[in-house]
C-alpha cells in the first residue's frame, strides 16, 4: 500500500499542539482550606459545597487505626509490666 500525500511538519506539528499535558486546575475547600479538584467532595473534610456528603476515607481514618493500636500495646505493654 502506498502513502496517498506526504504529512507535513506543520501540519504534523499542527495537530499534535493539542496533545500535550495541562496543569490540574484546583480550588480551596471551604471548610477546611486544602485544595482540592473542582465539583468534587473534600476527600479530607468529606463535605461538598459547604455540606456534610458521607464518611471521610484516607488520613483520618488511618490516624485513628493507628491510635487505636497504639492504644492496644501500651495496654499489653504496662500488664506485661505488672506481671513482672
Amino acid at each position: 500500500m502506498v502513502q496517498m500525500k506526504k504529512r507535513t511538519k506543520s501540519e504534523t506539528r499542527r495537530r499534535r499542539s493539542h496533545q500535550a499535558l495541562k496543569a490540574k486546575v484546583l480550588v480551596k475547600c471551604p471548610q477546611c482550606g486544602q485544595l482540592i479538584l473542582p465539583h468534587t467532595a473534600c476527600s479530607f473534610c468529606g463535605t461538598y459545597k459547604g455540606k456534610p456528603v458521607g464518611q471521610v476515607k484516607g488520613a483520618k481514618v488511618k490516624t485513628a487505626k493507628k491510635a487505636a493500636k497504639e492504644a492496644k500495646a501500651e495496654t499489653k505493654d504496662k500488664s506485661q509490666n505488672k506481671k513482672k
